[in-house]
């Protein structure tokens, strides 16, 4: 094992003491083709180049001698030095940090980033990445190839944002540039980059300081989620969508389908737990009650006018869907794009069994309950109205 491994974050800046000094006494250097041809690094040092960083884990775990990583940024923010420390290598290092590329891009935009989300986009996350860009005001994205700013314009296709794009910061070839979501598909893009993403009409970027990172302060005081509306559809309990946001189970990263929003109680109430929200109402009032609720609890919808199942068609692929109105024929077109879990409700038995019906042909298991809830006037204790509907769930396998 080596007898000393020491993480070097690196921004584009002269190398600190520190650094210099861990790299002057380096046996082996890990790092990325411009980090190798720093010229503080010993010309007899063993240089690796870095592709795969678990390879070049186990390397540097069976180096007899003093080993260097070199890295963009702070490496211990979404850097090496957690795949390092992991305990198959058992390597124990010491970090030198530099100033994080998210940080820097922040910099280069005036711009504070305590109330920012940081994700970072792969091509196996760019879809939860882009949600989040959709659900959230004010979002840094750490791009790789494959799933860089053209990629997130794409996937954001009618959602309007503004893109602050940062490309190979800390090198003499640094260039920001700030353009609308709309255009950034049109350019090719220089990697490594940072996109910064602001927008979207729920949540405004806020002057307070706020104390929890990653999030703004609080716009509404209200607590709670599932409140009674005066204007809610028929059989719509504030009990009931207590029950269906459980089932739904709406986070950070997903796509949630609120079919026949209505008031837009649900839509509302996941956008408030972090999910990306589109509300889907034929009824263009229904629709703009929906968004000043968003607006009103400071979150952000897209809102899509339209008639299941038709309008479902063009809509981008959803991980939890809620079927407020349409019945069977809706569920079964929600169930053809595969949803991890799907909730609706009916009025009457049969209408629940050919909802629970349709989801057992896709595959999906079905859960159903009769709710049955009775608001009390507590000055009384007298019934004041009373709501009896099934609730139906549907769930994906895992491996479905």
């Amino acid at each position: 094992m080596a007898d000393r491994v020491t993480v070097i974050g690196w921004d584009g800046s002269p190398l600190t003491a520190a650094a210099r000094s861990a790299l002057s006494a380096a046996t082996l250097v890990a790092g990325a083709a411009h980090h190798l041809a720093l010229p503080e690094i010993p010309p007899a040092a063993e240089r690796i180049r870095l592709g795969s960083l678990g390879l070049a884990a186990r390397r540097i775990a069976g180096h007899r001698g003093t080993a260097v990583v070199l890295a963009d940024g702070d490496p211990g923010f979404f850097g090496v030095v957690r795949t390092l420390r992991a305990p198959e290598h058992g390597l124990e290092v010491e970090v030198v940090p530099a100033v994080s590329s998210v940080a820097a891009a922040f910099a280069r935009a005036g711009m504070p980033w305590d109330d920012a989300r940081v994700v970072v986009a792969h091509p196996r996350t760019l879809r939860r990445a882009v949600n989040v860009c959709r659900a959230h005001p004010k979002v840094a994205v750490l791009t790789s190839p494959g799933a860089g700013p053209a990629e997130l314009a794409l996937l954001l296709d009618g959602v309007h944002r503004t893109f602050v794009v940062c490309e190979e910061l800390g090198t003499d070839r640094e260039q920001v540039s700030v353009l609308t979501s709309d255009k950034a598909a049109d350019h090719s893009w220089r990697d490594p980059n940072v996109v910064i993403v602001i927008g979207g009409s729920g949540q405004t970027l806020s002057a307070e300081p706020g104390w929890l990172l990653g999030q703004s302060p609080a716009l509404s005081a209200e607590r709670g989620w599932a409140r009674p509306q005066a204007d809610a559809g028929e059989g719509e309990s504030g009990l009931l969508r207590a029950a269906q946001l459980a089932r739904l189970g709406p986070r950070t990263g997903d796509l949630v389908w609120d079919i026949g929003t209505g008031s837009g109680g649900i839509a509302v109430d996941a956008a408030a737990l972090g999910a990306a929200v589109i509300a889907v109402d034929a009824d263009p009032a229904a629709l703009e009650r929906a968004t000043a609720a968003a607006r009103a609890r400071g979150v952000q919808l897209q809102a899509v006018a339209g008639r299941a199942p038709h309008v479902l068609e063009r809509l981008p692929e959803p991980d939890v869907v809620r079927v407020g109105g349409g019945g069977a024929e809706v569920v079964a077109a929600v169930a053809d794009r595969r949803p991890e879990r799907i909730v609706s409700h009916a009025s009457t038995r049969d209408e629940a069994e050919a909802i629970g019906r349709v989801l057992t042909e896709h595959g999906y298991a079905v859960e159903c309950a009769l709710l049955q809830s009775v608001g009390l006037d507590t000055r009384t204790w007298a019934e004041q109205d009373r709501s009896v509907v099934f609730l139906l769930a549907g769930q994906r396998p895992v491996n479905r």
